[in-house]
């Protein structure tokens, strides 16, 4: 088989090279776009985010977190909960443990592998803290492992975890193509993190591949490339919603796990997200002014 013949027979299973993505896709509101937070580490940052964001009026959609349900005492998450209805954010707590936290040291050299849960017995520990974050009321998990992902869409379709239950994808879990992003949403995922680097064309045929949000870092933190794509945002926006424009931090310190001894600082780079955020929906804004 050459080339041309691997790309019509991958067009004939739905996969097109290139393309436009899919015009019209949007979130259930209508909205073509949502802002998320990541890195909230817990209700003190929350709290801070959303404090910023009123005083900016930049509307935060999603906060999500990194360190893990494991990391958060039962108050602090039901807090993180209680403060999401409130403000009508969900909010997302990442499964633990992980593979760069383990005894191995193939996530030291590779942070493709970072999300992995190493053995059947790290795989039951991110059950743990699936079933335990949902009783104290999370709806969206951050989900590092394919295996676990597959379970949980499996534990969601017999009922015994809730049918609305938001399955997001780490960038930990690579996604650069459109089967793959098909793959994820098979497995039950319902919303998808891309890899950070991707040029617009590969956007554009993940959309065509799934019907699932796209979650893609407009600014990325230095551990997963460090690029700054905030002129991207429109066409963004264009070929991949419906789309959570995630705002990461280049030049930032890596705070996982967090606590309290890394709470001034975590704060800090909680508030200064949504500045950017500011800036992106500037650039929206101005661009629909254009128009």
């Amino acid at each position: 088989m050459n080339l041309r013949e691997a790309r019509a027979l991958l067009a004939e299973r739905g996969h097109v090279i290139g393309g436009t993505g899919v015009p019209g896709m949007r979130f259930a509101d209508g909205t073509q776009y949502r802002i998320e937070i990541p890195s909230c580490e817990g209700p003190q940052v929350m709290a801070a985010v959303l404090s910023e964001a009123l005083e900016r009026g930049v509307n935060v959609d999603r906060v999500s977190q990194g360190s893990g349900v494991m990391m958060l005492t039962d108050r602090e998450i039901e807090d993180m909960v209680e403060l999401g209805v409130a403000h009508s954010v969900e909010v997302c707590l990442f499964l633990g443990p992980r593979g760069s936290w383990d005894i191995g040291g193939q996530a030291k050299v590779s942070a493709a592998v970072g999300g992995v849960a190493r053995g059947n017995e790290m795989v039951a520990a991110s059950l743990c803290d699936a079933f335990r974050a949902v009783e104290l009321g999370v709806r969206s998990l951050l989900v590092g492992d394919l295996g676990v992902l597959e379970l949980l869409g499996r534990l969601k379709k017999d009922g015994s975890l809730p049918p609305d239950l938001v399955l997001k994808t780490s960038v930990l879990m690579p996604l650069a193509n459109g089967p793959t992003a098909a793959l994820y949403e098979r497995l039950g995922a319902t919303s998808l993190n891309v890899s950070t680097d991707l040029p617009l064309s590969a956007l554009a045929e993940i959309r065509a591949a799934t019907t699932a949000p796209i979650d893609m870092y407009i600014e990325v933190p230095d551990d997963q490339g460090g690029h700054v794509r905030f002129y991207d945002v429109p066409e963004v926006v264009r070929i991949a919603s419906p789309v959570y424009l995630k705002m990461g931090l280049r030049n930032a310190p890596n705070i996982y796990p967090s606590g309290l001894h890394l709470a001034a600082t975590a704060e800090a780079l909680g508030r200064e997200r949504v500045r950017r955020a500011e800036l992106v929906l500037r650039l929206l804004a101005e661009q629909e002014e254009d128009q």
